[in-house]
């Protein structure tokens, strides 16, 4: 009975991406119908411009879900080896360092390629990320979640600081970096989506790989060591996983907050903590909230656009408040 409910739950997970993903492609400035999308694909099946229309939100859709899939899969992991509930690329500061990294590649490197952007971004949101437990850990009680927040909002406060003193000097790099530091998918072309797919298979196969271990991590260090389980060897690699699956986001699309928070969270209070189950809802949630923000920002912002990062933040600020609210703590 167990099992079944699980199938169902993963049918209706599937079922609920495909609507997102035609909600996507029907929706925004000009909306079109499902006959007009499924005409594009067959010869003089739609007017001219309603199929152009649909051939060019078919890669921003994909790249949608690819990276709300990513960016929830790295937040759960940041959870999980943290064992805090809110942590979170954006809330740790992870994205402001692969921003000040991708901004002095423009700036001083004059780099234009997506591979650069992402191992740029990478190299950024790692040492971030070590900087920020580092700094979270130090004194009494270790890295708590309230001392977590703090580090990564001073760490975030710092980095954006350098970001700014990099990019006004020079209005060139203020034009090219202002649009991507909001956080959006309008851009995404099928050339994107080849790009970054090498990094995220990576980052999912490590993740799904690491399952086992961070679900024993999940009881505890002692526990785990005694279980077998090498817990710096996991921490390291589920570290690893969760920025690479980050950064190739935030180099590509710009720094897009509060999805790695919110889906992952509600995921566990629905799902419980096993993380084989976690996983794959987790990524179908943020493929889910990352296309239907995209559209809202489509309908809100016409006759122009809000970027996606824009409207995740709108809804992610009122529910990394309630979180908080609920997390206790001993000490900060």
């Amino acid at each position: 009975m167990k099992n079944k409910k699980i199938v169902i739950a993963g049918i209706a997970a599937v079922a609920a991406v495909l609507l997102c993903a035609v909600i996507s492609i029907a929706c925004g400035v000009k909306s079109v119908g499902v006959r007009s999308m499924i005409g594009a694909f067959i010869e003089n099946g739609a007017p001219a411009l309603e199929v152009s229309i649909v051939r060019a939100r078919i890669p921003r859709t994909v790249f949608g879900l690819i990276a709300g899939a990513a960016l929830s899969v790295s937040g759960l992991l940041m959870q999980s080896i943290t064992r805090n509930p809110i942590a979170d690329p954006s809330i740790l500061g992870v994205n402001t360092g692969a921003s000040l990294f991708v901004v002095c590649g423009i700036a001083f490197g004059h780099i234009s390629n997506g591979n650069q952007y992402i191992m740029l971004a990478f190299v950024g949101a790692f040492l971030t990320a070590v900087l920020v437990y580092g700094l979270a850990s130090v004194g009494k009680g270790g890295a708590t979640p309230i001392r977590l927040a703090l580090s990564g909002a001073a760490a975030g406060t710092a980095l954006q600081s350098l970001v700014n003193t990099v990019m006004l000097p020079d209005s060139h790099v203020m034009d090219q970096f202002r649009f991507w530091q909001t956080g959006s998918i309008g851009g995404a072309s099928w050339s994107d989506i080849r790009i970054i797919s090498p990094y995220l298979l990576i980052g999912f196969v490590l993740a799904v790989y690491l399952i086992p271990s961070l679900n024993i991590l999940a009881l505890g260090d002692e526990t785990a060591t005694g279980l077998g389980v090498n817990v710096t060897r996991i921490r390291v690699l589920a570290a690893l996983a969760g920025v690479l699956l980050c950064a190739a986001v935030t180099a590509l699309a710009g720094p897009i907050g509060f999805v790695g928070l919110m889906v992952p969270h509600l995921m566990r209070a629905v799902l419980g903590p096993d993380l084989k189950k976690l996983l794959p809802f987790s990524a179908a949630g943020g493929a889910c909230m990352l296309v239907l923000s995209d559209v809202a920002g489509r309908i809100l912002g016409r006759p122009g656009e809000l970027e996606s990062g824009i409207i995740t933040a709108l809804i992610g600020g009122p529910v990394f408040i309630m979180i908080i609210r609920k997390v206790k703590v001993r000490s900060i």
